[in-house]
């Protein structure tokens, strides 16, 4: 059997009246939804507004009796749109930055891109199947050769445009290096010298950006698909 507001979602789905109006009546269950899953209030200005109430329209549309309470299946399309809203943006954000300490579970509450780190705790929350957390673990393992934690990471991570640009060229020229990657792997010896003769970045920045300069390119090198689609 259908709940009794599964019911009243469905009716009024049947006419764009009765959709309006179910939508005004539950305007703060969504708001509500939204502003519980980004961390922050989120008024009728905001993009996350909009992709929540199309998310909400949507359930009304999809939902049956075998989907559970009405509210519950529409608070999970909801967070499914916002989360692929929220991949959209960092996806097209050149400035877009992961700290390390996200993937450990933590979030910066005051910081920019909130939302975004809180998609990826939850992203890599303990679970039975968890492939992004699998590949932290293993390349933890590969850094400890190196003698580099992915804690490491958040300290060592270039800030400024430019020295990001000048990182990427390090780790794009050492990546695309086979017979150097190589020779780091089995010397554990980071080759500064040969980057700075056949790239234009200084010798500071990669003394100073090492293990980030080291984590990239190994995670490139690997078996890492998810773990290379944040570091892009």
């Amino acid at each position: 059997m259908f709940s009794n507001m599964g019911e009243k979602a469905l009716e009024a789905a049947l006419t764009e009246e009765g959709r309006s109006a179910f939508i005004t009546q539950n305007e703060k269950f969504i708001i509500s939804c939204a502003s519980r899953f980004t961390r922050r209030y989120i008024t009728k200005s905001d993009d996350e507004w909009s992709i929540a109430l199309i998310a909400f329209s949507n359930a009304m549309d999809t939902y049956e009796a075998d989907k559970g309470n009405f509210q519950s299946y529409a608070r999970l399309l909801i967070e499914r749109r916002l989360t692929d809203y929220i991949r959209s943006q960092a996806r097209f954000s050149d400035e877009q930055m992961t700290e390390p300490y996200v993937f450990e579970g933590n979030v910066d509450e005051d910081g920019e891109n909130s939302a975004y780190q809180l998609h990826i705790v939850r992203a890599t929350s303990t679970t039975d199947e968890n492939p992004i957390r699998d590949e932290i673990v293993a390349l933890n393992e590969i850094l400890a050769d190196y003698d580099i934690s992915f804690m490491d990471l958040t300290s060592c991570s270039p800030k400024a445009a430019k020295t990001k640009s000048a990182c990427c060229e390090a780790v794009n020229y050492l990546s695309k290096t086979a017979e150097l990657v190589e020779k780091m792997r089995s010397t554990r010896l980071f080759p500064i010298k040969n980057i700075a003769e056949n790239t234009k970045v200084p010798r500071k920045i990669l003394e100073r950006h090492r293990k980030y300069i080291i984590a990239a390119v190994e995670i490139i090198c690997n078996d890492f698909p998810l773990l290379q689609e944040y570091i892009k």
